[in-house]
């Protein structure tokens, strides 16, 4: 039996973090749920993250600066933005991928959610990350 794939969803209205949750969870996923960007940074680093969804306005930092710090710390983890495209303009960002919430099924983020997990871009077999730097390192 294939592992589940883990989802750190952050999202500072528990009801929506609550749906998402509910949504991935029936669909085979196994999800983190984080309520702020300290809390997400906390459980990044505590697991092997397979994907990122994280709301573009959050409660002490933008979506967008803590999708940046995650992908400082695992640059090869598939990263999305829940939001409104509209209010990025063009300018640049850290996320893999921009998911207008308003025109957004629940289909098309479940199909999202598959082609981004499955094309994770790394570690390889026999890599994993150290917990203190977030580092890659080979395991022995």
């Amino acid at each position: 039996m294939r592992p589940k794939k883990i989802i750190l969803c952050v999202n500072d209205n528990e009801q929506e973090l609550s749906v998402m949750s509910f949504l991935l969870t029936t669909h085979g996923y196994r999800v983190l749920p984080a309520c702020n960007s300290k809390e997400a940074m906390s459980l990044f680093e505590s697991h092997l993250v397979d994907l990122v969804l994280a709301e573009a306005v959050i409660a002490q930092a933008s979506g967008d600066h803590l999708v940046s710090q995650l992908k400082k710390r695992a640059p090869h983890v598939p990263m999305a933005l829940l939001g409104d495209p509209q209010k990025f303009n063009g300018q640049p960002h850290a996320a893999d991928a921009l998911l207008a919430k308003k025109n957004c099924s629940s289909q098309d983020l479940l199909e999202r959610v598959k082609i981004m997990s499955a094309r994770k871009r790394g570690p390889r077999k026999g890599m994993h990350r150290v917990a203190d730097g977030g580092e890659l390192a080979v395991a022995s």
